[in-house]
């Protein structure tokens, strides 16, 4: 049974989140969504079963940084690495390192000490592999009110409108700053900044560097980030859990327990202020254009540590993935993820076919191919499904190839090592899972229920999307709301005590090194194929149209198949405390899915991503965000385990 909390406000400093029991839908069945045991989670992508033999954590207490010179960065990595050095105490702790985390990071560390803790390489985040740009108005022909407006009816109307204006506001200012620490962008002849225009756009109004602008920013942003000696960097550090107490029914987070999956050791690091960045859940589908980081290790983080999660069901599918199987050279191995084809390409007057060459999208929308992305991606659903076909032809080689060339090489690149050249032949495509609208819910600054815990980017459900993202809004997003969560973040790190002694009070995970025989390599087995199980059942029930027998088809499927996965662990001797990359990631995407699930079947109504044949029509009087309130069932340990909050206890 779900729970609400401070009487049903979660008291966020935004209209769109006050009094939200008399302004939201709530999900029933939510039961469903606590663990059925106290599984713990964690271990590393690149583990071998050797390295499990190498986990032993003692509770020592390591002083607080507060400046970093170059000799300090060398001693700073042997420490980490070091097993007698288990636990880190900084002002500030981000988790992620895209946009929205090395952004606020630069801000914040102003006025404290900074971890960036990040699951893989630096760079691998949503953000880098974002092609099309960052949306904002910076031209004398456009306007707030415009971009406001595309932004809304993108996401129809479930937008808050006082996040789409301040976001829509901020946006200019947001990308000059980009501009100012080193970001490059496209320029057009005249010598100003070269603006694109996207599905769902009124404008020309995409700020973007050919078609690698996260790239881009990622680059600039790690640059800065490296110059800043208050800023440190931990990388291939997996995010266990949140560390969480409870005082007075409000709910308190300290920082967070990580896995070191370079070194198996567990890592706690402690903070008066933790920003979650940490991207979506691409990967509870089978093909997603999100690097294999974006399992929704954050939303089922914040889930178990009593955070508020909203607007699940609206998972977007890209409309325009490359289609491996149409293309004259077939890949060797399947991707982690699929390769993007921006919807730059349409915005450039790229034309859709299905493949007897017949244009399709006049007869979805009049806005044909620039269409927001929900009716674009179901449009070529309802081709793919009447036709019988895998994939369907998007066409650029109508326009000069020198044009396509240079606002595209990435994408002409990529397609000629399979043979395909995108100045003479059309590309083939297919939707694939995208971005999560949903998440936890987030005030105008970031701010959550959990005091502490900040949030932007991906991750957030801040009210700017609602039921669709508008393109290349994404970006935008995470800038904005990464800026907006500085000031109350330094107020509330100001106002806490960061007592040593407190990071004995959170029992510590261990790894599973007393395993015996070949259990682990079974375990790590049987994970990867539920994962490839529960992504199949995502895809086929789960999809672009839904209907209520499909997602209660999958309500049941995805708990057998959780409960099935969790008895093959504990029969192999999987104690409740262990942890495992895998394993975490696994426990994760079932989180994930069971949240998208239960949102979906909440929301009895067709509204933007979310499309459900039993309710084909928008309903007025459902244009409500779906909220999911914490539990009260048993969660896993880091929220089950809540501690009072006793006298020196940082709040």
């Amino acid at each position: 049974m779900a729970i609400s909390l401070l009487d049903g406000s979660v008291n966020l400093r935004s209209g769109w989140n006050l009094n939200i029991k008399n302004d939201y839908q709530h999900c029933s069945g939510l039961s469903n969504l606590a663990f059925k045991t106290c599984l713990l989670t964690d271990a590393s992508r690149f583990c071998t079963i050797s390295r499990f033999g190498h986990g032993t954590t003692v509770r020592s207490v390591q002083t607080l940084f507060t400046r970093r010179t170059a000799a300090d960065r060398h001693t700073r990595i042997a420490c980490s690495q070091d097993s007698n050095c288990d636990t880190k105490f900084f002002d500030f702790i981000v988790v992620g390192s895209g946009v929205a985390g090395l952004r606020y990071a630069l801000e914040v560390s102003k006025y404290g000490s900074v971890a960036i803790i990040t699951k893989a390489e630096p760079q691998e985040s949503n953000t880098n592999y974002a092609q099309g740009g960052v949306s904002a108005v910076l031209c004398p022909s456009d306007s707030v009110e415009s971009h406001m407006q595309d932004t809304i009816i993108a996401g129809a109307y479930l937008c808050d409108e006082e996040t789409v204006r301040v976001v829509c506001t901020e946006g200019p200012d947001r990308v000059k700053e980009l501009i100012a620490i080193g970001a490059s962008f496209d320029h057009g002849d005249d010598g100003k900044l070269h603006l694109a225009r996207e599905g769902g756009h009124s404008h020309n109004r995409i700020v973007h560097a050919a078609d690698m602008t996260g790239r881009e920013i990622e680059r600039a942003l790690l640059k800065a980030v490296d110059d800043e000696p208050n800023i440190f960097l931990f990388g291939h550090h997996f995010a266990i859990d949140l560390l969480t107490s409870q005082d007075n029914g409000e709910s308190y987070c300290h920082g967070v327990d990580t896995l070191n999956t370079e070194t198996q050791q567990i890592v706690r690091f402690i903070s008066k202020v933790t920003l979650l960045a940490s991207g979506g859940a691409g990967h509870i589908y089978p093909s997603t254009t999100n690097p294999p980081v974006a399992t929704g290790d954050g939303v089922a983080m914040a889930h178990r540590a009593q955070a508020v999660i909203s607007n699940m069901e609206f998972v977007q599918f890209h409309p325009t993935a490359l289609a491996d199987e149409g293309l004259p050279i077939k890949p060797i191995n399947r991707r982690d993820n699929a390769f993007l084809i921006t919807e730059a390409v349409r915005g450039d007057g790229g034309i859709l076919y299905n493949q007897s060459m017949q244009r399709f999208m006049p007869l979805y929308d009049e806005r044909a191919e620039l269409a927001p992305r929900d009716v674009v991606a179901r449009s070529i659903d309802d081709q793919l499904k009447k036709r019988g076909e895998k994939y369907v032809l998007l066409d650029i080689s109508h326009k000069p190839r020198e044009q396509i060339l240079s606002h595209f090489p990435n994408i002409a690149a990529e397609c000629l090592r399979y043979g395909l050249d995108i100045t003479c032949s059309s590309i083939p495509v297919v939707p694939a899972a995208h971005y999560m609208c949903g998440g936890i819910r987030a005030g105008l600054h970031g701010e959550t229920n959990v005091k502490g815990l900040y949030v932007a980017g991906e991750v957030a459900c801040t009210g700017l999307h609602g039921a669709n993202r508008l393109a290349s809004n994404s970006l935008l997003e995470a800038l904005v709301f990464a800026r907006r969560a500085v000031q109350p973040s330094i107020d509330h790190m100001a106002g806490s005590n960061l007592d040593t002694h407190s990071s004995t009070l959170w029992t510590r995970p261990m790894l599973p090194s007393s395993l015996k025989g070949h259990a682990i390599q079974e375990i790590l087995f049987r994970t990867k194929a539920t994962r490839v199980e529960l992504q199949s059942i995502m895809w086929e029930f789960v999809g672009i149209v839904r209907s209520t027998s499909r997602l209660k088809t999958a309500e049941w499927k995805i708990g057998e198949l959780e409960a099935d996965w969790e008895d093959f662990l504990f029969r192999r001797g999987w104690n409740p405390t262990m942890v495992c990359l895998e394993a975490c990631e696994m426990k994760n995407l079932f989180c994930c899915a069971k949240l998208v699930v239960n949102s979906a079947l909440a929301r009895h109504e067709s509204r933007g991503l979310h499309f459900t044949e039993d309710f084909p029509f928008l309903e007025e009087s459902k244009r409500k965000p779906t909220i999911i309130f914490p539990t009260s069932m048993k969660l896993t340990w880091s929220s089950q385990q809540v501690h009072k909050l006793i006298a020196g206890l940082p709040r």
